[in-house]
């Protein structure tokens, strides 16, 4: 909270694509807190990626960036492909990218939720027995591995060939982080005095690294945390373990890429790539001993559907409840607003990446509506 002003300062980065549609709609139901609940929000709004470079002519301006830095959690929506922009510098698609964003804030765990809502079992491509009652969560290392490790790029060879370089690195502080991040997440979850349960995803059958990340999970878990159940599973088996059984699962722990490509997978569970949510936190520290965060849908910018108004904002409304959860410590208003959400689908309504072929399904704006009259009922 701002000691400055006795609120939280969060600032909505709409972005690109479908992220102005479904920030609308994020930015409506922070509104209702505020307004409604008397919850105390300090709303910002700057513009990013392609948006912000057609308005300022740079992908991240000072007064962005200090906006950036002066927040206590940022509202994040969409951003284009940048390496689609030629027009744009390479030094300028660095300085303002997602990945820079998420490097300098540290936001080292990515939170990504996934809860089989009783109100959409049958929109699941899986059975009904197989995805009722999962609640699972991963945590997804987001600040190394392969999205960041160097040397990478593309060098013509001598011969006319080309070679594309990507390198997987990790050291091993990066991976005790993460794990301990796990095995908390894992205790603070179980209400029922059953052990956390997490598995840790790799592949130490083929890489050195995932070799690595295993044996230093499995230490910090026997030094400080033998009371949480480990499994150690490989990332292939994992992906097959997610369409078999989902249940099994309570926290996964995981690097970059898989826990990128994983909760996608995932996804699948709940309906749709747009009805999940996602939290990346830093450690705690500073004089306030705050967190630095960034809450963001993981459906991206779905360029081919944007400015039809037929996005699904419900990701995006449920990562403003993982903020009210996570910076606002409020628990009790972050059930309001998933109960509002989970209210709303067994009611009927629904989008249009939602509805069986054929059938009515309700605009952005509409969902928005549909989840604003919900939290208003007693």
């Amino acid at each position: 909270m701002s000691s400055s002003s006795n609120s939280y300062r969060l600032l909505i980065l709409p972005g690109d694509g479908i992220g102005p549609e479904v920030m609308a709609e994020v930015r409506r139901v922070a509104e209702w807190f505020r307004d409604r609940r008397a919850l105390p929000i300090d709303l910002r709004q700057r513009h990013f990626g392609l948006a912000s470079w057609q308005a300022h002519g740079s992908l991240m301006p000072d007064e962005t960036w200090a906006e950036i830095e002066a927040a206590d959690a940022i509202l994040f929506g969409a951003m284009d492909s940048l390496d689609q922009a030629i027009r744009i510098p390479p030094s300028e698609r660095r300085k303002g990218s997602l990945l820079r964003l998420r490097k300098n804030l540290d936001t080292f765990a990515n939170l990504r939720p996934i809860r089989a809502v009783p109100g959409l079992l049958d929109a699941s491509t899986l059975k009904r027995e197989v995805v009722d009652g999962v609640d699972l969560v991963f945590v997804r290392e987001l600040t190394g591995g392969v999205y960041f490790g160097e040397p990478r790029g593309v060098e013509t060879l001598s011969d006319g060939r080309e070679r594309g370089v990507n390198t997987h690195v990790y050291t091993s502080d990066e991976v005790e982080r993460v794990a301990r991040f796990a095995f908390e997440l894992a205790r603070r979850r179980r209400a029922d005095g059953k052990p956390g349960r997490v598995h840790s995803v790799d592949k130490s059958n083929v890489m050195e690294a995932g070799a690595m990340w295993r044996r230093i999970v499995q230490r910090v878990h026997d030094a400080d945390y033998a009371d949480i159940e480990l499994h150690h599973m490989l990332a292939d088996n994992c992906a097959m373990q997610l369409i078999r059984w989902p249940r099994q699962f309570d926290v996964i722990v995981t690097d970059n890429l898989f826990g990128d490509l994983l909760s996608d997978c995932g996804a699948m569970i709940t309906g749709s790539l747009g009805m999940l949510p996602s939290a990346s936190l830093s450690a705690r520290g500073g004089a306030s001993n705050r967190r630095r965060a960034l809450y963001e849908p993981i459906h991206g910018s779905a360029p081919d559907i944007a400015g039809r108004g037929i996005a699904n904002p419900l990701a995006a409304i449920l990562s403003f409840g993982m903020c009210l959860r996570e910076t606002m410590e409020m628990a009790d208003e972050a059930d309001r607003l998933e109960r509002a959400v989970d209210a709303v689908l067994a009611a009927g309504a629904r989008t249009a990446d939602l509805a069986a072929p054929g059938k009515p399904h309700l605009s952005t704006a509409a969902m928005g509506d549909a989840v604003l009259d919900a939290l208003g009922r007693p």
